[in-house]
């Protein structure tokens, strides 16, 4: 027993009066899955004529067990004598394997009837995360010091967003959820399916958020296409294809973060204004430092602009000269000192007149304490020695004026 599909200029004509039931399904709209529709005495005769309109599957329902079906559009008659037809467009190979081995146990022996299945892609189905979902931003790195490494800022996020679904396998769907009822609707299935979208979701949110992909927290809304793909390649929906319906449409309509996760990127962010401006200015004050000391007639000059840079700077950098990379040996305290030159003996200047590693301050107390035109040097230029107004260093008697 199948189907045989009418002639279409049958439908209208007076060949309409020979089929002595016609069943038909009115549209089936967003909200009904599934709806049944038979005869009043629940029996399709001989040549009744049944039709299937654009979006539904009609599956032919007698004594318990699926004889007929299709997915394809038009009118057709009930034959008992014929084979079934299996007129299933995108659902052939499905109607072919599994249909003939549907059985419902149990079933009225002589109950007929014709399941109208939606085939449409059900739209406008929300979806939210209840609580915020953990997040690896890789738009945000933290330097680990200890590996030399970098790594994600985890933040946790809120999403909202819609989908669409549509019944992939119509046999599963009836053996698995709809059965035989009169009418199966969306309601009863979709706070189900939020849930396990929701699953899938925070599946997928840890894909994007690992070291291969490394999307940004903030661009999730525009990685509709790359979300829809991580779950179908991992197949994260499973739960949902196991009820023979499937994920067609899904879209990110807005990403929130919690109050500590903003916390987080708004610190991270002034830190790294902060770091940058640092660096600019650590290094031109090392720079200042640098020609300063190489410069031996315009040393006063130069550490006074250093001192008034650090004044500027509100002290942040005090401490700049000693992290600043310096020459090792001899040769630093060479740099770092503002009577280089020979003495009057043509011997080599002291090389510690100021140490290596003294700071910016304690420089500016040693180049401030020099001698003016004509008085006594402060520092011995060539022991190094501190001298209070002598004409003569205390240590090795070297003339100071």
């Amino acid at each position: 027993m199948g189907l045989i599909k009418a002639a279409v200029e049958a439908v209208g004509s007076t060949l309409h009066d020979q089929w002595k039931d016609y069943i038909r399904c009115e549209d089936l709209g967003q909200d009904v899955l599934m709806r049944r529709v038979s005869t009043p005495n629940g029996v399709i005769s001989k040549d009744s004529a049944i039709q299937v309109a654009p979006g539904q599957i009609a599956v032919i329902f007698d004594s318990g067990r699926i004889v007929d079906a299709t997915a394809e559009q038009g009118i057709y008659t009930f034959d008992q004598s014929t084979s079934p037809s299996f007129f299933a467009g995108q659902f052939g190979p499905v109607f072919k394997e599994i249909w003939t081995r549907f059985v419902y146990n149990g079933a009225t022996n002589k109950e007929q009837a014709v399941f109208y299945l939606n085939a449409k892609e059900i739209m406008d189905n929300k979806f939210g995360t209840p609580a915020p979902i953990p997040f690896q931003d890789w738009s945000h790195p933290i330097p680990n010091q200890m590996t030399g490494t970098m790594n994600p800022l985890r933040v946790e996020v809120k999403c909202f967003g819609k989908y669409t679904f549509k019944i992939a396998d119509p046999a599963v769907f009836m053996s698995k959820v709809a059965g035989t009822t009169d009418e199966f609707r969306k309601d009863a299935i979709v706070e189900q399916m939020r849930s396990e979208v929701i699953g899938s979701f925070q599946n997928v949110l840890n894909e994007l958020g690992n070291s291969e992909h490394k999307t940004p927290v903030l661009e999730l809304p525009s990685s509709t296409d790359e979300i829809k793909k991580v779950m179908d390649e991992k197949v994260f929906d499973q739960p949902i294809r196991d009820r023979g319906l499937s994920i067609v449409g899904f879209v990110v309509e807005s990403v929130t973060l919690d109050e500590e996760s903003e916390k987080k990127i708004d610190n991270y962010e002034l830190s790294s204004n902060s770091f940058m401006q640092q660096g600019t200015l650590v290094g031109a004050y090392a720079n200042a430092v640098q020609d300063a000391a190489n410069n031996a007639g315009g040393a006063m000059n130069g550490f006074m602009g250093v001192g008034m840079m650090n004044m500027a700077s509100g002290g942040v950098f005090g401490g700049a000269v000693q992290n600043a990379q310096a020459p090792q040996g001899a040769a630093a305290s060479q740099a770092y000192n503002p009577y280089q030159g020979q003495n009057s003996q043509g011997q080599p200047l002291h090389p510690g007149v100021v140490a290596h590693g003294e700071n910016a301050e304690e420089l500016e107390d040693k180049v401030e304490a020099a001698p003016a035109a004509g008085a006594p040097m402060a520092f011995c230029p060539n022991c190094g020695t501190k001298n209070n107004g002598a004409n003569f260093c205390s240590n090795c008697g070297n003339k100071l004026k």
